[in-house]
C-alpha cells in the first residue's frame, strides 16, 4: 500500500509540548517598561507581532512577570528590534531576577530614552516603537495578550526600505535577528520574493 501524507503525521496530545515539538521562526524583540519608582525593565519576547495593518503591536506575557505589572500600571511600553549582532544584549535582558527582585544584568545594557512615552530603548536596533497600552486580553491559559497603540516609531537609516534599492541588498547590509523556537536564534540576510498570485491585495 502506498504511503500517504497522513501516514507521516504524528498526533500531538494535550500532554505534549506543542510549541516545542518542532522548530518555528519568530521575531525577537525587547520590551521596555518602567515601574512606579522609575526603574527601567527590559525583557525579550518572541510571541510578538503587529496586530493589524494599522499601528498596533502586541505580545504575549504572563501577569506574573514584572513587564506585565509595569505596563498595567503605567499604560506604556517600548519595543526594540535589535540587530542580528545584538543577540548577547537580548540574552542579558532575559536574566532572572535576584532574591531582592532586581536584575543586575540590566546595568550592562546601553540604552537611550524614548521621546513620547516614559521609557527607554536598547541603544542599538533597527526598529523602535513607542506604545500606549490599548488593552490586555486575558484568557490564554496563564498568559495574556498585551496590545499597544504605536504612538511613535523610528527605523534606522541602514534598514529603511527605499524604492531605488533592491530588498536583498538591504537584508544583506542589515540582517534580521530571528528567534527559532525552542531555544535557538538565526541571522536572516537573504530572502526570496513571495510568489503572490496576480491581483493579490492585502
Amino acid at each position: 500500500m502506498p504511503t500517504t501524507a497522513s501516514d507521516e503525521l504524528i498526533p500531538l496530545t494535550d500532554q505534549d509540548d506543542l510549541w516545542s515539538s518542532c522548530f518555528m521562526v519568530a521575531p525577537l524583540v525587547i520590551i521596555g517598561s518602567r515601574d512606579a519608582a522609575g526603574e527601567q525593565n527590559f525583557a525579550p519576547k518572541h510571541m510578538a507581532m503587529p496586530l493589524s495593518w494599522d499601528r498596533y503591536f502586541g505580545f504575549v506575557c504572563t501577569p506574573a512577570h514584572t513587564t506585565y505589572g509595569n505596563i498595567l500600571a503605567s499604560g506604556q511600553f517600548t519595543v526594540t528590534f535589535p540587530w542580528a549582532d545584538q543577540v548577547l544584549m537580548a540574552s542579558l535582558s532575559a536574566a532572572p531576577r535576584g532574591k531582592d527582585d532586581t536584575k543586575p544584568s540590566l546595568a550592562a545594557l546601553p540604552t537611550r530614552p524614548a521621546e513620547h512615552v516614559e521609557g527607554a530603548f536598547l541603544e542599538q536596533g533597527y526598529l523602535f516603537l513607542e506604545c500606549e497600552l490599548h488593552r490586555m486580553v486575558e484568557g490564554f491559559g496563564e498568559n495574556s495578550l498585551v496590545a499597544g497603540k504605536v504612538v511613535a516609531a523610528q527605523v534606522h537609516r541602514r534598514a529603511l526600505r527605499v524604492s531605488d534599492e533592491d530588498d536583498q541588498d538591504i537584508l544583506q547590509r542589515s540582517p534580521l535577528l530571528a528567534y527559532v523556537q525552542p531555544g535557538r536564534f538565526a541571522e536572516i540576510s537573504q530572502a526570496l520574493s513571495f510568489p503572490f498570485p496576480s491581483g493579490f491585495k492585502k
